[in-house]
């Protein structure tokens, strides 16, 4: 039988495929910054929908939130903002598979730091899982001969590595969130933990538009059906991601999470006819190679 996490993380990954390919089209519409808020402001009603669905079905009341788990979800929506902000403005600077390649280094990033901040079981073995499923993507990810001059230049380096801990931090930040709630079953203490981040977000991202870029913001309300669309499959995928945090440990399922590589590559390849190589198929077999031992682990 399939844990629950694993199935949880598999169907976000899915949906967190399909929330890129639309916000990728909305950037050309919109601009970056319309764009990246559209996973915040137009997936809340659809997060908020899915709590209510939720204590319908449960019949369990809704638990209000303490110190603690304010805090880590505060934290975890900070993080979210920055490292998407930072992932940006390193992908003006350097290829999109050199920044993916910094990016996913999260896993290594996210164990370490769990273990410290929330004490979530950490082995050697599972250490080496994640180090593999990770090289895998770096494999898949970095072209021989280009990345040697982009790895070169520390700055963009850095700020993809900053990126990165920042998209742990969120991670950590969400799974301590959901943890801190005392009271209800997983489901509705993972969607209470959305919805809460997702209010901050979209407030802070709102206000901080309205302020300095009204532009951006009246795109995307202009275009509200793609928007729309686009704030589903974010709030879809974001639902998935949070079940899957409060199962078990952020690391696991950031690992697991690796999957989106190759389901991003099925895409390029049968949607839009871009070929896959061999270094790309030996990367994808190394990722598989340590989620597979990851899993074992686990079972």
């Amino acid at each position: 039988m399939i844990p629950g996490w694993v199935l949880a993380a598999l169907i976000a990954a899915a949906a967190q495929t399909g929330r890129n390919a639309a916000q990728a089209r909305l950037t050309a519409a919109i601009g970056t910054v319309g764009a990246t808020q559209v996973r915040f402001l137009f997936g809340l009603p659809f997060a908020t929908l899915f709590l209510g669905l939720v204590a319908l079905a449960t019949g369990e009341e809704l638990s209000l939130p303490g110190v603690r788990a304010l805090a880590f979800t505060f934290m975890g929506a900070l993080a979210q903002i920055g490292a998407t902000a930072l992932m940006l403005k390193v992908m003006q600077a350097r290829s999109f598979a050199v920044t993916t390649a910094w990016l996913k280094t999260e896993p290594v990033i996210v164990a370490l730091a769990a273990a410290l901040l929330l004490r979530d079981p950490l082995s050697w073995p599972m250490l080496m899982a994640i180090a593999v499923a990770t090289v895998g993507v770096i494999v898949t990810s970095v072209k021989p001969g280009v990345a040697a001059g982009q790895f070169a230049d520390l700055r963009p380096m850095i700020s993809g590595l900053a990126a990165a801990g920042l998209f742990g931090l969120s991670a950590i930040g969400f799974r301590g969130g959901i943890t801190g709630l005392g009271e209800g079953g997983f489901l509705i203490r993972a969607t209470t933990i959305l919805v809460i981040s997702l209010t901050l977000q979209s407030a802070l991202l709102a206000l901080w538009m309205v302020i300095f870029d009204r532009a951006a913001l009246a795109g995307s309300l202009r275009v509200w059906r793609a928007s729309l669309g686009a704030g589903f499959l974010g709030a879809f995928a974001s639902q998935f991601w949070f079940i899957g945090f409060s199962l078990t440990s952020a690391a696991n399922v950031r690992t697991l999470a690796l999957v989106e590589v190759i389901m991003a590559q099925a895409v390029s390849y049968f949607v839009f006819g871009q070929k896959t190589n061999a270094r790309m198929v030996a990367g994808m077999a190394v990722i598989m190679l340590g989620v597979g031992m990851l899993l074992w682990l686990q079972a």
